[in-house]
């Protein structure tokens, strides 16, 4: 047990350097929905990513269109840090109705940016304040009221740059690549920078400890969200259809699907298109179209969120029983219900491993980075298509929406993996094919496609009970052994899912079990706890069925905080019924704020769970 008082991690940042502060502090954004600032948020981000110093971004932003408040957070890590950090240290209060609570909840010593017409100076003597007359300014650049409002945040940008020493010229080239195609407006946001750069140098005494330094650390790196992604995964894949129904957060990896299809899947010779689209009237269709398209033989998917998920509860138990590939991807958010649409989450999945009724257990992948989400994509219609069943890959806000370091994708090697499909040729060999009949003993029955040329080809898919040979039929028995052979076959999956990922520090009593983006918080949590004497090992979960790895890790361990963002802990829930004989060393930490999960979360909530000897 730890003797030490826990200190949170941000305090151990801030002691440990003498005089600046290097490429370890988080900049707040807080301005208003629809105003522009993102652009201005995305400029930054990648002017620091650009001089070589890890980083990363969170957005909160309302459920509505515009006016609303909306905070944009950069983290600069020298350590490689990209978890979601609590304390702000360098805050740009643009937003009238929140600049004084948000002054009020900042950390003391930080530094604040603000329209100089706001009365903030008054409400702490403990901070950094540089007042920006920022309407004055924008009308500089433009006599336009509407591009004015826009220019303000570029101004911001100005501002920030100058005073924390960011390079002007990847200012520019991070413009210049954000307004590619439309230079005249690049030069005029380039114009509005130099404006804030120049008031701050002439007007703003650096009294701050903030700097931003060139490194070497993102050399050869890419930024890129997890939808779009998981976009580029699904076109390497080798889908071709696609149905869906509009909902935060999940609509980009659609949009991002079809962008990519107009650009690659256009026959050369024809012009003509080789993909389908279908927009449909609500989430339940679209899985039904993406069934019937499987059921064909295209590879089709869709992607939605929580109320999604709910609705398509009857077309996924379809598709189980009837033995039908989709690929569905869930963006997590919070319920239940609407609950916070602009909120991340990891709720879902209790819902989606046992999603319909009746007994169901589906295949679920759970990417942790932007590049699982794309390498987990590809995967994922392997194995709809190996195991004949839907497949769900469960990513969330956070991760699909916000923007990501990673190392460039790999190009995909391996061949698609069709699965068990017969051919006329095989069906001509055999002489005999029975299509729920499992043949090999791993619960995986043949299938054949619809128009192959084959008197043995045909056979009915049916919701209701069925037989080996595909008829109809209510005996008990039949239906037994037909929920028998699916349970096979869900264990069979447990050899072709991603493993779990796990870390060791050999002498540790002490487990954690997490997934998703939560890993973050837990890279982080884990040198936090290391350095206050409670060594800990890790698993990071990747994939439902679990493997046997997660059992012996429980084993080898003698307690298991089980960390995820649900109220209920509904994982630390699925690995109980896993390993019920070690089911008393699990301990579930649980986050549901909506906002991500920090590494001080971790770290605090399991050293208080130590010393209450919980």
């Amino acid at each position: 047990m730890p003797s030490e008082r826990a200190v949170p991690a941000e305090e151990r940042e801030w002691s440990s350097h003498d005089g600046l502060i290097i490429n370890n502090f988080c900049i707040q954004a807080a301005t208003v929905n629809g105003s522009g600032s993102q652009s201005a948020n995305l400029v930054l981000l990648r002017a620091i990513f650009q001089m070589g110093v890890p980083v990363s971004g969170k957005n909160i932003f309302p459920s509505n269109i515009a006016g609303l408040p909306t905070w944009y957070t950069i983290r600069a890590s020298q350590d490689g840090y990209v978890a979601h950090k609590k304390d702000v240290d360098v805050l740009i209060a643009l937003n009238s109705e929140t600049a004084a609570d948000d002054i009020r909840k900042i950390r003391p010593h930080a530094a604040v940016i603000y329209e100089e017409s706001l009365p903030l100076a008054r409400l702490r003597d403990d901070l950094y304040m540089y007042p920006v007359p920022f309407s004055k300014l924008a009308a500089q650049v433009s006599g336009d009221a509407r591009a004015r409002r826009l220019l303000i945040n570029m101004i911001y940008v100005g501002v920030a740059a100058e005073l924390l020493s960011i390079d002007f010229r990847e200012i520019e080239v991070a413009i210049r690549r954000l307004f590619k195609s439309k230079s005249k407006a690049a030069e005029s946001n380039i114009k509005a920078v130099q404006i804030g750069a120049d008031y701050a140098r002439a007007h703003l005494p650096k009294l701050d400890p903030f700097k931003i330094q060139r490194m070497d650390k993102t050399r050869g790196k890419i930024i890129i969200d997890g939808n779009s992604a998981a976009a580029i995964g699904c076109l390497y894949a080798g889908c071709t259809v696609v149905a869906w129904y509009p909902i935060t957060p999940s609509s980009s990896l659609c949009e991002t699907v079809i962008e990519y299809f107009k650009r690659f899947r256009i026959d050369e010779e024809t012009g003509k298109a080789t993909f389908a689209i279908v927009q449909a009237e609500d989430e339940l269709a679209a899985l039904g179209m993406v069934l019937g398209a499987g059921w064909t033989g295209a590879r089709a998917m869709t992607s939605t969120s929580g109320p999604g998920i709910s609705l398509m509860a009857e077309f996924t138990g379809l598709g189980y029983y009837a033995e039908v590939p989709a690929v569905i991807f869930d963006v997590q958010r919070l319920g239940p219900s609407t609950g916070l649409p602009t909120r991340t989450s990891q709720g879902d999945i209790f819902s989606v491993a046992l999603l319909s009724h009746g007994d169901t257990k589906h295949i679920v992948l759970i990417p942790g980075s932007v590049e699982e989400c794309y390498s987990m994509a590809i995967a994922a219609f392997d194995l709809a298509e190996r195991f004949q069943t839907p497949v769900f890959v469960m990513s969330d806000l956070d991760l699909g929406m916000n923007n990501w370091m990673s190392e460039p994708f790999e190009y995909p090697e391996k061949p698609i993996d069709r699965g068990k499909v017969l051919t006329a040729e095989d069906l001509s060999r055999i002489g005999h094919f029975e299509r729920y009949r499992d043949v090999d003993g791993d619960g995986i029955p043949y299938r054949t496609l619809p128009g192959t040329n084959h008197p043995l080809a045909g056979y009915f898919t049916r919701g209701s009970g069925h037989n080996e040979k595909a008829q109809y039929s209510e005996k008990p028995q039949v239906y037994v052994d037909l929920m028998n052979r699916l349970a096979k076959k869900y264990e069979t999956a447990r050899q072709y899912v991603p493993r779990s990922v796990v870390e060791s520090a050999d002498s540790a009593e002490i487990g954690i079990i997490a997934y998703g983006t939560t890993h973050y918080a837990i890279l982080e949590a884990r040198d936090q706890l290391e350095a206050l004497g409670t060594p800990t090992d890790y698993l990071r979960l990747r994939a439902i069925p679990f493997g046997p790895e997660v059992g012996e890790f429980v084993r080898r361990r003698q307690r298991i905080y089980v960390v995820e963002q649900n109220r209920d802990g509904q994982m630390a829930d699925l690995i109980r019924l896993e390993v019920a004989r070690e089911a008393g060393k699990i301990r579930s930490l649980r986050h549901f704020t909506g906002l991500p999960i920090d590494a001080r979360f971790v770290t605090e909530s399991i050293l208080s769970r130590e010393r209450e000897g919980d």
